[in-house]
């Protein structure tokens, strides 16, 4: 059944909803046309086609799963439960349509494929589709992007038969849009990172990196940005000019380009990393190119000391666990500093206190994870873990070595770490920042007698 009964809605949404199919709906369908329209008066209007496409079998029925998409889009604001989720759902639709209809005018390409004749129901609604549709709506397919943001939504509010009826349905909608020789093969790829892009952009547990971001003057940032985003460049440049297979690498070009705007703007909340230490559903889509060759990465320089090390009794320091590492060892709650790699830890007292590879901690995050670091040994043996295990992490085990007071300086504590675990790289900047939490963490001196009589 629809989640409808475990949670309140808010008095007057359904108002709010209406507002806003009032304005979604007419500004679809005069974009969308004036873009189709506007295409067409072009000259020549190129393709991007497959020569297996042309083996893709036409089923006029599956016509059915395609138009129900306009119902599910209206229905789908009123099934929002807060003021919050109805706005971000709206952006997230509108947003998909500002970045198709911009795509259809500015790379316009033609369906080329002819549809035979047909009759009946469903050569009725194919005609009605033909009525507004041209063949100029292709990559990335606005079908598919606005099929992600519904089967987000869709997703949430169902559970039981009913989740397995949303999954099949939209699945079936997806399959449509070359079934109904309506988009060629390139369009889906496109249109499902646009829709995932959306999902990222206006997220469910937190405000939009849009609001939230900040340009980073850090010069460190800056330069890893620059890299991030000529690896983006160099990667797309050979889907641009060699086509076919190649085209590919445009989902790790803008993986790359993602993680270029993490270092320049969006800073570690960019990946979305959640209370449970998961990445959201569209961080994984988006960046999954590049969260592959980090985990690579990641095992690659460990792959000599794969295991924890243990500075203290009860405090170990080590790399991204995998799942079955996690529940093999000692740990019985973990601290995270690595923003761009997931782990599962919802069975564990877990703190994810997000930070940049690459980056020196500041002075306040390093003080949050020495805190987040006392509070967690209480539940048993704690891993602090990073992607590796060199550096962010060591720079919160020697934070927390200064916090408890079982170091009295900061060369102690980052000899003790080290001592601990010699593949650390602990640079003078982390000692900066390790010196400027030690004043950070100072106790405030005491009230004097003229303060006191003041109050």
């Amino acid at each position: 059944m629809m989640k409808t009964a475990a949670l309140a809605r808010e008095p007057g949404l359904w108002k709010h909803a209406v507002l806003w199919l009032l304005v979604l709906a007419p500004f679809f369908f005069a974009s969308y046309g004036f873009a189709t329209w506007y295409t067409a008066r072009r000259a020549e209007v190129p393709s991007l086609v497959f020569a297996w496409e042309a083996h893709m079998p036409f089923w006029a029925w599956t016509i059915v799963p395609y138009w129900s998409i306009d119902l599910l889009y209206g229905f789908s604001l009123l099934l929002c439960l807060s003021r919050r989720e109805l706005n971000y759902h709206a952006l997230r639709l509108l947003s998909a349509q500002l970045i198709a209809v911009s795509c259809f005018l500015l790379w316009p390409l033609r369906f080329t494929f002819e549809r035979p004749e047909m009759s009946g129901v469903f050569g009725w609604l194919f005609e009605v589709l033909a009525g507004f549709d041209k063949p100029f709506n292709q990559a990335p397919s606005l079908h598919i992007a606005l099929l992600v943001v519904l089967w987000v939504c869709y997703s949430r509010h169902s559970r039981g038969v009913w989740r397995v009826l949303v999954h099949s349905w939209f699945a079936l909608i997806g399959i449509s849009v070359l079934t109904t020789w309506q988009h060629h093969f390139i369009d889906l790829p496109t249109g499902a990172l646009a829709g995932w892009f959306c999902v990222w952009l206006w997220p469910d547990d937190r405000p939009s990196p849009l609001l939230s971001g900040r340009l980073t003057s850090d010069s460190r940032r800056l330069r890893l940005a620059l890299y991030y985003g000529v690896g983006a460049v160099f990667c797309s440049l050979p889907a641009f000019m060699l086509g076919g297979a190649w085209l590919w690498l445009l989902w790790p070009g803008v993986a790359l380009l993602m993680v270029a705007l993490n270092y320049l703007y969006f800073g570690a909340a960019g990946f979305q990393k959640q209370a449970d230490g998961r990445l959201s559903a569209a961080a994984t889509w988006l960046f999954a190119p590049y969260l592959a060759a980090a985990w690579l990465n990641s095992r690659w320089w460990t792959r000599r000391q794969p295991e924890p090390d243990r500075v203290c009794a009860d405090v170990w320091l080590g790399r991204m666990p995998a799942r079955q590492q996690l529940q093999k060892g000692p740990f019985k709650a973990v601290v995270d500093l690595c923003a761009e790699l997931p782990l599962d830890a919802r069975e564990y007292p877990y703190r994810s206190i997000a930070l940049l590879d690459l980056c020196v901690p500041s002075a306040q995050n390093c003080l949050r994870a020495a805190k987040a670091i006392e509070a967690l040994r209480a539940h048993g043996p704690l891993l602090v873990c990073c992607a590796l295990g060199y550096s962010r992490s060591a720079t919160a085990v020697s934070a927390w070595l200064l916090h408890s007071g079982r170091a009295s300086s900061v060369e102690l504590a980052v000899a003790r770490v080290t001592a601990a675990r010699p593949t650390v790289v602990l640079h003078p900047a982390h000692r900066q920042a390790l010196e400027a939490m030690q004043r950070l963490d100072e106790p405030a001196p005491p009230s004097t007698l003229k303060d006191l009589h003041a109050h």
